[in-house]
């Protein structure tokens, strides 16, 4: 019976560890980056994002801004509605507060890699450093998941 035990709690724990192996996470003091991902880019596509969710398990912050060596330059941008039309625009920070969740998606704010050196290659990994205001810098790996995401398609996340 216990040899029966130790293989059900052996079995239980390799689930639990391939369920979270395509899932990473970064801590920085009391904020956490959960999946840094971007989406695959063709060729001659002048910009990419990234995506994440900060959690912040503290006191009040601000992700300031970011940086990589995949493009000329890396801003904080923001997507809304504005008067039915969709605006895309560069920010200076992302508020996250106390006990916040902020979810950095397509359609709100992300990270805009500005002039690609080259085309982000599904499966490929790359550094972005994140930049807050009180907590400090953090360089997470960002995953380029597959091309064929709707904003993608759209052309939704070109300039």
């Amino acid at each position: 019976m216990n040899r029966l035990l130790r293989l059900a709690a052996a079995a239980a724990t390799l689930l639990v560890a391939s369920a979270t192996a395509g899932a990473h996470q970064y801590q920085l003091g009391a904020i956490t980056i959960q999946h840094p991902h971007a989406r695959a880019t063709v060729p001659g596509q002048p910009t990419g994002g990234a995506f994440m969710v900060l959690v912040n398990k503290g006191a009040a912050d601000r992700l300031l801004g970011a940086s990589a060596d995949v493009a000329r330059s890396t801003e904080i941008h923001e997507m809304k509605m504005e008067n039915d039309v969709m605006r895309m625009r560069q920010v200076d920070a992302v508020e996250l507060g106390a006990g916040q969740t902020v979810e950095l998606k397509a359609g709100g704010y992300h990270v805009m890699f500005v002039g690609l050196k080259e085309p982000l290659k599904a499966g490929e990994r790359f550094p972005v450093k994140l930049k807050f205001e009180k907590a400090g810098e953090v360089t997470v790996e960002v995953t380029v998941d597959a091309p064929g995401a709707a904003m993608a398609a759209s052309g939704a996340m070109k300039h």
